[in-house]
């Protein structure tokens, strides 16, 4: 499992570190981070594509987001039990309704 979320989040935050720095142009003095090679990239997948590259962007975030619920799902299956168990002692049916509750213990003893 820390595999998958290794080589999951890896090439996420590479691209997205890659996109929201070359989109910014802040170079650092590496051409690659510029926007000259942003807008080239995209012009790039475009023709191969056959779209125009202003409409690339917004697919990759959505596939993006649709493989992070993916492994997020996957991540979630695999802890179901822990998880199962800490909502039980979070939000679970500890209280019983003879059992008296702190605020009416709080208010008898008020003056």
């Amino acid at each position: 499992m820390k595999w998958l979320l290794i080589f999951w989040g890896g090439p996420v935050m590479l691209l997205t570190g890659w996109y929201g720095l070359s989109y910014y142009d802040m170079s650092f003095g590496v051409f690659m981070l510029t926007r000259e090679a942003h807008e080239l990239v995209f012009r790039v997948y475009g023709n191969i594509l056959g779209m125009p590259p202003d409409t690339i962007p917004p697919l990759v975030a959505r596939a993006m987001i649709v493989d992070s619920l993916i492994v997020f799902g996957l991540v979630a299956l695999r802890k179901r039990r822990q998880i199962a168990a800490w909502y039980r002692r979070r939000y679970g049916a500890s209280r019983s309704p003879e059992a008296p509750l702190a605020s009416d213990a709080n208010l008898s003893s008020a003056p």
